[in-house]
């Protein structure tokens, strides 16, 4: 089993979000474990699984949407893109390889170049090129030509396609407005400034709240566990005389990932026992998703 977890450009308006739902869940074979949308990032998460070949189709058949219903001359918001489909990442699950997910994402990547004339860059372990390995890299203005096609689609952008294992989505929202914190916090906390390992993270600013927040993804939660990635950002926020709001996730969580972070209170905002993957995962084997 495979999973899949694009991103996608719009979190406002609900009717494009409605339709990359159906799109996916138009698929014989994939099981939609959920969807996540924010109107001050303005996009929105699908997380999907599922045999190989009807996940891949599931995909193509939401970039489709995403081409027709995105503009990316038109948007706003406060996360970082470069497509209408922004990310595409394969994760391999129960029975799969990371080897079978760098062969999707690469055949994906050539799908949305052939059908639809969005090119696009290969990053994480179906990276061509090493840098690319890390999306921030593909993300910033020294990534150079994508690896499949060429140039920019003139409405969608283009997609960073992947292959990578279980990330955790883990936001931390701050009681400031000011968003300096946030972004001081992040460049204090992230591996790339020299903080702690596993660790991407940006600060952003919520509007529509009045906060701020420092957006996370852990990409080894084995190494940086949940909880010493709160308590991490708590500190540097104390020490700026700000306090944590609350934290949430972004998706869903392997089981073993919250038994780390057991005793610790993580000031969950929005977490529900549903949101664990296993959980979910049979939830959907049951159709009570």
């Amino acid at each position: 089993m495979v999973e899949c977890v694009p991103n996608f450009s719009e979190g406002r308006d609900r009717g494009v979000v409605e339709s990359l739902v159906s799109a996916v869940r138009g698929v014989p074979g994939t099981l939609l474990l959920g969807e996540t949308a924010d109107v001050d990032h303005n996009r929105c998460v699908l997380t999907f699984a599922g045999e190989p070949e009807a996940v891949l189709d599931a995909a193509v058949a939401a970039a489709r949407v995403a081409v027709k219903r995105i503009d990316l001359r038109t948007h706003a918001g406060v996360h970082p893109r470069i497509g209408a489909l922004d990310v595409l990442p394969f994760v391999p699950l129960e029975g799969a390889s990371l080897d079978l997910c760098v062969h999707l994402a690469r055949r994906a990547a050539e799908l949305l170049w052939r059908e639809l004339g969005v090119p696009c860059y290969l990053y994480e372990a179906a990276a061509c090129v090493e840098e690319r390995r890390n999306l921030a890299f593909v993300r910033s203005e020294h990534a150079g030509a994508p690896d499949v096609g060429e140039g920019k689609h003139p409405t969608a952008g283009c997609t960073a396609v992947g292959a990578r294992g279980f990330l955790v989505a883990y936001n931390v929202n701050l009681a400031t407005n000011d968003l300096s914190v946030a972004k001081a916090v992040a460049r204090e906390v992230r591996e790339s400034s020299g903080g702690l390992p596993c660790v991407k993270a940006l600060g952003l600013a919520l509007v529509s709240r009045g906060i701020v927040q420092v957006s996370m993804n852990l990409t080894d939660f084995h190494v940086t566990p949940l909880h010493v990635a709160f308590q991490a950002v708590r500190d540097a926020a104390a020490a700026r005389g700000v306090r944590v709001e609350g934290s949430e996730l972004i998706g869903f969580v392997p089981r073993r990932a919250l038994e780390a972070a057991r005793g610790v209170d993580l000031r969950w905002e929005n977490f529900r026992d549903d949101m664990v993957l296993e959980t979910r995962l049979e939830m959907a084997r049951r159709g009570a998703i």
